[in-house]
């Protein structure tokens, strides 16, 4: 089971290190694709709140990664446990806020982690 929880942290940190690159880098290249109901006249004046925002991502990650790389189990989980959790919240609060898609993407492979850290 704890190599199962250690893929999915992983994945979720992959995913992280993305959000942060698009909200980052490509902020206005991409975002008006991926972000269709957001007028695309709104994300050259965004840009600045997006790249903020990619940054708490790449710390998000980070904090995945820093779980995955500690020798102690036990730590290394309670690590990633308190991550899980971050994105978890960060992603129901976005989806409560700005789209429910947010939810299945971020959230819901956080708090299946989380579910599996529980009854493991």
């Amino acid at each position: 089971m704890e190599i199962i929880i250690k893929i999915i942290a992983a994945l979720v940190a992959l995913e992280h290190f993305y959000i942060l690159w698009f909200e980052m880098f490509a902020w206005t290249s991409r975002g008006p694709k991926i972000f269709k109901s957001l007028p695309a006249h709104l994300f050259s004046p965004t840009k600045a709140l997006a790249a903020n925002q990619g940054l708490y991502n790449g710390f998000l990650a980070a904090g995945l990664v820093w779980g995955l790389l500690i020798q102690d189990a036990a730590w290394g989980m309670h690590i990633i446990t308190f991550f899980l959790a971050c994105v978890a919240v960060a992603g129901m609060y976005g989806a409560a806020t700005a789209g429910r898609r947010i939810f299945f993407v971020q959230a819901l492979p956080a708090l299946i982690g989380l579910l599996l850290i529980a009854i493991s």
